[in-house]
């Protein structure tokens, strides 16, 4: 990306002033005028946010608004050969909406490398589970919802997923690989969406456990003879595809008939958690909430 941009909520944050305040000030005085996304989306450039902080300097200290608004020019002058610094982006819920928001804008401009460029940077700033709790799963979330509304294209979803993909990747390779339980995880036979099945992966790699990932549209039958095989302590299984009930409960049984009754059957996903009454009465547990993570992890 050849400039860094910010939607507004995060320009609030960076700059605090308020959104109200940040339209208010744009309607009344035009103090900004931010860039437009092609979606339509107001963004903020760096300058702009190093100019809002300005303004608030001088209202904090008593000049009205309406007198620091006379003043841009000379404020504008001063952004010029000064250098513009925002501070540093943490962990907090305005960073993570700020790295969300930085990807879907290059999604936006078909910028994958700013995709991977935001990524890199949510990686060397936090921990691996709070980057993909706090950016990696909400963000491939979004994507999916924009593309279903007809607000990313496809070609837009994919430069997305190919670089979260890539990126849960690396860090499944860093996790710990021991443990002394064993989870097999795979997709239903039909399920392409593997992202989310990735993140359990992960999640239970940190917590101890050693992990088998077999990743997308896996037979039943392979993966019957894989957990007879491998004799793990708990199976997860992934649907995110909701082809409806009926269907859902069809290949949720076909798996369940080849899997061991004495192993604990976990099942995640859109899908799982559309169908949750389904899960249950086939003997499956649901993993939905933080709660029920904790309960697997913590199951002996």
């Amino acid at each position: 990306m050849s400039q860094r941009t910010y939607r507004i909520h995060v320009a609030a944050e960076l700059s605090g002033v308020r959104v109200e305040l940040i339209r208010a000030w744009e309607r009344r005085y035009g103090v900004l005028q931010p860039l437009r996304t092609p979606a339509g989306y107001r963004v903020y450039t760096e300058r702009d946010v190093a100019l809002l902080k300005r303004l608030k300097k001088l209202t904090d200290e008593g000049v009205a608004i309406s007198e620091a608004a006379k003043l841009l020019p000379q404020l504008l002058d001063e952004l010029e050969t000064a250098p513009v610094v925002v501070e540093p982006v943490t962990g907090n819920g305005a960073a993570l909406a700020f790295w969300r928001d930085a990807v879907l804008l290059a999604a936006e401009a078909h910028d994958q490398g700013g995709v991977s460029a935001v990524l890199d940077e949510v990686l060397s700033a936090l921990p691996p589970l709070k980057a993909f709790d706090g950016v990696l799963a909400p963000l491939q979330r979004e994507v999916g919802e924009r593309w279903h509304a007809g607000r990313l294209s496809v070609v837009q979803e994919h430069l997305v997923t190919q670089v979260v993909r890539a990126r849960l990747v690396s860090l499944l390779h860093a996790a710990p690989t021991g443990g002394r339980r064993h989870a097999v995880l795979a997709c239903f036979p039909e399920e392409e969406h593997e992202v989310g099945l990735q993140g359990v992966a992960l999640r239970l790699r940190h917590a101890g456990i050693k992990v088998t990932l077999l990743g997308q549209r896996v037979p039943a039958a392979d993966l019957g003879r894989a957990v007879a095989e491998l004799k793990p302590d708990l199976v997860g299984l992934s649907a995110v595809t909701d082809a409806g009930g009926p269907a859902f409960r069809a290949t949720l049984n076909q798996l369940m008939r080849v899997l061991p009754r004495t192993v604990p059957i976990w099942v995640g996903g859109a899908a799982a958690e559309a169908h949750a009454d389904i899960v249950h009465k086939l003997g499956a547990r649901l993993a939905a909430t933080p709660d029920d993570w904790a309960r697997l992890v913590e199951e002996e």
